[in-house]
């Protein structure tokens, strides 16, 4: 039984070489039926994929004109593609989506002097909206209550049992 099965999926796969002439837009019609019919399948698994520096509207609102680099890249991230040729821009992309890209945002920003001068791309920084705004924000105290120790673990109760337990 083994050897008809390795027979069969050996043919199958050399099949695959042989020298039939097939047009691309029939083979495009064919890989694309083929791959959205196996995505609606329940058992095939489909990874979530991230690419790049995750960019938020909240992330670009801290960019202010005349930061520097370092502050940029702390605020951020790396970027993404620094071109050697053009050393005053870096760019910036993030894409999501699950088994393929299904959305993408691109941020590029333009340096002068070691100053962020321009940003262009998916998201630009907005001013804050009333009511809002770091001048208003106010600190927070936060009481912790004391640690207390709870009931015994199990382990305890087991040592307890077999009268190997510690006095208080």
């Amino acid at each position: 039984m083994h050897k008809i099965l390795i027979s069969i999926s050996l043919a199958a796969s050399l099949s695959a070489c042989s020298s039939i002439n097939i047009d691309s837009d029939s083979w495009d019609l064919f890989g694309d039926v083929l791959v959205n019919s196996l995505n609606e399948l329940p058992f095939i698994y489909r990874p979530l994929v991230v690419q790049g520096n995750v960019i938020t509207q909240e992330i670009v609102d801290e960019l202010k004109p005349g930061m520097t680099r370092k502050q940029v890249e702390f605020a951020l991230g790396t970027p993404l593609l620094r071109d050697v040729f053009h050393d005053n821009r870096w760019d910036y992309y993030y894409g999501i989506g699950i088994g393929k890209i299904e959305m993408e945002k691109r941020v590029v920003l333009h340096f002068e002097n070691d100053q962020l001068v321009r940003i262009v791309g998916d998201y630009y920084p907005q001013p804050p909206k009333e009511g809002e705004g770091k001048a208003e924000e106010h600190d927070q105290v936060v009481s912790v209550p004391d640690w207390s120790r709870g009931s015994r673990t199990l382990f305890e109760k087991a040592m307890e049992s077999v009268g190997m337990d510690e006095k208080e």
